[in-house]
């Protein structure tokens, strides 16, 4: 078994574990809710219930690998291999009741992403990547959307917890929305990535993201054959992520970033 084909199979076992402990709680009463960069950044003890059962898994399997997730959890690794996990991405989505929300998982190399799961245990759908080897849901592969011209294609973004940045987004949409087919704003950017590896977003362009917001996604769409490019940080504004057919990302970015 090559060495992405086994960090997929660990990501995959993680990401049900964090599924099943999730799906127990959702629905139920919160429990262990605090805010954390604002009042609109919140988790809860179903964020780390969920990045515990992850954890365990990954050190069992991979002793040697670091790790990075949102909740805190880290280990120092000397394989050269570091996960990078969202145990809950769309928490508020989650908190409120509402079915829109995901694990994700990234197995990351020296030289970029290696493998990459993307669940949503609501839909029962797991997105799944390993480089080399394509994106796939179910058996299903995947590929981003070619769309003819930015005035038809459907874009994803989000909004940040800084209300100042919030603000600023919100501003920009208002020039974007007329110049393409519509916006869609779903809560959680990890499935909006998957989504957009599986053609259902033309494309996807927010800022505020952290790295384990990202990553899974962005080995699913490259690996759907798109591109994803970085947005630097431009203080005030934080850094992000753009994503979609090569053909697209250039104008979206635009769209965007320029808008103002």
């Amino acid at each position: 078994m090559s060495l992405p084909d086994e960090l997929l199979e660990v990501a995959r076992r993680a990401a049900a574990a964090a599924g099943e402990e999730l799906l127990a709680r959702f629905g139920a009463t919160a429990t262990g809710v605090d805010a954390k960069s604002s009042h609109t950044d919140l988790v809860s003890d179903a964020d780390r219930a969920a990045q515990e059962a992850i954890v365990q898994i990954i050190a069992a399997a991979r002793p040697a690998d670091a790790l990075l997730a949102e909740e805190g959890a880290s280990a120092e690794g000397t394989s050269g291999v570091r996960w990078v996990v969202d145990p809950l991405d769309g928490t508020t989505n989650f908190l409120w009741g509402i079915p829109h929300w995901a694990v994700s998982i990234a197995a990351v190399g020296p030289d970029g992403g290696l493998a990459a799961v993307v669940l949503d245990p609501c839909g029962d759908e797991c997105f799944a990547a390993a480089r080399g080897r394509g994106a796939w849901l179910g058996d299903r592969r995947l590929s981003v959307t070619r769309p003819t011209a930015l005035d038809e294609a459907l874009v994803g973004t989000g909004f940040n917890y800084s209300a100042a940045e919030r603000a600023r987004q919100a501003e920009r949409l208002v020039r974007v929305i007329p110049l393409v087919r519509d916006v869609r704003r779903f809560g959680a950017a990890a499935l909006d990535l998957a989504w957009t590896a599986a053609g259902r977003l033309d494309a996807f362009c927010e800022r505020g993201l952290e790295v384990w917001d990202w990553s899974a996604g962005a080995l699913l769409v490259t690996e759907a054959g798109g591109t994803v490019e970085m947005l630097e940080a431009a203080p005030p504004r934080p850094a992000g992520v753009v994503a979609g057919h090569r053909d697209i990302v250039p104008g979206v970015r635009a769209l965007f970033e320029d808008a103002v």
